[in-house]
């Protein structure tokens, strides 16, 4: 991580040309999304599990994180735990390439620290927020697209609707023929509240951990170690305050609609969100919140130290 001086007043050795910072970023993400992807087909099987269902009234098929991913392996294979990796690694390309470009090009010229050089929190809050969201809209496709093929399972273990897409590009094809971009972009909405309170939780408690070990100096010679920390923390942070709109967007993203684009099940994160609580409680929100952390907490830290490590590696080479 840098200093609070050299993340103000960037030298000339580490100036990096307009664009690095977000294929850095792209190329981190990836990397993560390569691990973590079986727990985000894992999340949205639970998060799909009794829809607008009363607690109690339906068959739980997967009866935990464990017992999903083994009825996964059983039912469909182990290599369908990595489905929708396509899309998932296509969106990470946008969402974070964008996102971690934005936070890392900010922190460089103190646009989001404070006199002291130090994490501001509103400033953080804002932009990191604002740089997701915009991340989100544009990679919505993407999104879309890996949701509905990570939703689809064998008939025995079938949660949710089925959009019977027998890949990515079969996807994208069928969706246009359906409706252009409009198809594309339904429910395009849906990921701004997730992302943007993701995005700002994430990286403004990354920032903030990151100043507190430095100031406590701790790992001075090691900053792996204090990014793991931190982005560990960080990642722990998001699975927590990024739950109830995570759970919002996947219900939204693969909802059955008609032909006119209309979704058959909810009108809206509002709509959805009542629906929800009225049907299956405030623990509806919250289904599948140990996957999510699964996947989010390990994805954090790997991005962020495949981020630092590249960021080093390209300094490396410049000079």
């Amino acid at each position: 991580m840098a200093t609070a001086s050299t993340a103000t007043v960037p030298s000339t050795e580490t100036e990096k040309p307009p664009g690095v910072e977000f294929v850095l970023g792209a190329m981190a993400a990836v990397g993560a999304g390569l691990f973590t992807n079986p727990a985000d087909v894992i999340k949205i099987r639970l998060q799909l599990q009794g829809e607008l269902e009363a607690r109690g009234a339906y068959k739980k098929i997967y009866k935990n994180t464990l017992h999903a991913a083994y009825l996964i392996a059983k039912h469909e294979g182990i290599l369908a735990l990595q489905s929708g990796i396509g899309p998932a690694l296509y969106f990470q390309v946008v969402l974070n390439g964008i996102r971690l470009g934005v936070y890392n090009s900010a922190k460089k010229y103190g646009l989001i620290l404070d006199e002291k050089g130090n994490t501001d929190i509103l400033k953080t809050v804002v932009v990191t927020g604002l740089a997701g969201s915009l991340g989100a809209v544009l990679g919505s496709p993407f999104y879309l697209v890996k949701t509905q093929i990570q939703s689809q399972s064998a008939q025995s273990i079938a949660v949710g609707y089925q959009h019977g897409h027998t890949g990515t590009w079969s996807a994208f094809r069928k969706l246009w023929e359906q409706g252009g971009i409009a198809a594309l972009y339904r429910g395009w909405y849906a990921n701004i509240p997730r992302v943007f309170v993701g995005s700002a939780t994430q990286l403004t408690t990354f920032g903030l951990v990151s100043d507190w070990l430095h100031s406590l100096n701790l790992f001075p010679d090691r900053p792996i170690t204090l990014t793991f920390f931190s982005a560990l923390i960080g990642g722990t942070c998001v699975a927590v305050t990024m739950q109830p709109f995570d759970v919002l967007a996947t219900r939204l993203y693969n909802q059955r609609t008609t032909e006119s684009g209309k979704g058959t099940l909810y009108k809206g994160l509002l709509d959805a969100s009542i629906k929800i609580l009225r049907t299956e409680g405030f623990t509806g929100l919250y289904k599948g919140t140990f996957p999510t952390w699964m996947r989010i907490a390990p994805h954090t830290v790997l991005c962020l130290v495949f981020y630092e490590k590249l960021d080093r590696l390209y300094s490396d080479i410049r000079t």
